[in-house]
């Protein structure tokens, strides 16, 4: 279930990531969910939708850190 737009994206994620973070995490989910169609290319029994949540938290992770005050800030 790709996310149109960043008010489609989970609560969890709209609450804490900045705008920016927010577009980066729903491009990347959106990337994951195709390239992960295949359940042989998953690393483990995780479902399509797990991963791509991952692989978007991971890319947010690239740009952003989690600071001192719970919020997320530009690396």
């Amino acid at each position: 279930m790709p996310y149109n737009s960043k008010s489609a994206l989970p609560d969890n994620v709209k609450n804490v990531l900045p705008e920016h973070a927010q577009e980066i995490y729903k491009e990347a989910f959106n990337s994951a969910w195709q390239e992960y169609a295949d359940p042989d290319e998953r690393r483990d029994d995780a479902s399509r939708e797990e991963t791509a949540h991952k692989v978007a938290w991971a890319a947010v992770k690239h740009s952003y850190r989690k600071g001192d005050d719970d919020r997320w800030h530009k690396k």
